[in-house]
């Protein structure tokens, strides 16, 4: 199994927001290693790479599913279900579709994580975030 790793940090949605919009301004610069993905928090982060959404990844790459009714029956797992976690997934960069015959075949993008956290890193947006807090 090739490994893939994707640099996920922590912070706040307003945060981000800012963030994107101070990017968008051309006001900030991210810098270079700076993470690609962004949760909202550690327990989001958590959910979406649950012990059972990891098994899922697992399989994913393991039996190479040629749709998610496909890998919804190789995990006992409903398809309805299986789409949500997906779609969620998706939205992170850690799984990614490819049509083929009509069918969604699910591809893994992510197999390893990096978590990169802290108030030095992204004091601007934080501090930002918690001012309009106290307002």
């Amino acid at each position: 199994m090739t490994k893939k790793v994707i640099k996920c940090g922590i912070m706040s949605r307003k945060a981000f927001m800012e963030r994107t919009i101070a990017i968008a301004k051309g006001e900030y610069k991210p810098k270079k290693g700076e993470p690609r993905v962004w949760f909202e928090s550690l327990q989001t982060m958590a959910q979406v790479l649950s012990d059972e959404n990891q098994k899922l990844l697992y399989t994913i790459i393991k039996r190479k599913p040629k749709s998610i009714k496909a890998l919804a029956e190789a995990t006992g797992r409903k398809s309805s279900n299986v789409s949500r976690t997906l779609k969620k997934m998706r939205q992170y960069g850690i799984i990614d579709f490819v049509e083929q015959n009509g069918a969604k075949k699910p591809i893994v993008k992510a197999t390893d994580f990096k978590l990169e956290f802290g108030l030095k890193t992204y004091l601007p947006f934080i501090l930002n975030d918690q001012e309009s807090l106290q307002t």
